[in-house]
């Protein structure tokens, strides 16, 4: 049973997971394919060490998961509904301004700019 303690749980691990720059720049990553550690440390030019630590702390969050292969282990978000949730996040995140109008002319969010123009 969810509580309001749990979901403040769920909302701090998510808030510590993306607040840190090098975390969200991997989180973009994975959400765009899975990745090998030495993968990511390679494009986003960082180091192995530092990749491997944020990459615990995501999989401490419950955001990635990490999926052994032969030698190697590969990362990816943890479930396909977190990862749709986590790219609708970021895309309503960068299509807010406060004066463009709702990107979904059928929207029916209550207190959407666009739901109160229709209505």
């Amino acid at each position: 049973m969810l509580t309001i303690s749990s979901c403040v749980d769920v909302m701090n691990r998510l808030g510590r997971a993306m607040a840190d720059p090098t975390r969200s720049r991997i989180l973009l990553t994975l959400l765009e394919r899975t990745a090998y550690p030495a993968e990511l440390a390679r494009d986003l030019e960082l180091t192995r060490s530092n990749v491997s630590n944020h990459l615990a702390c995501l999989r401490d969050c419950g955001i990635a998961v990490a999926v052994p292969e032969g030698r190697q282990t590969r990362y990816e978000i943890a479930d396909p509904h977190l990862a749709r949730a986590l790219a609708s996040l970021v895309e309503v995140t960068l299509a807010v301004n406060e004066n463009a109008s709702c990107l979904d002319p059928a929207c029916s969010v209550p207190g959407c700019y666009a739901t109160e123009v229709q209505g």
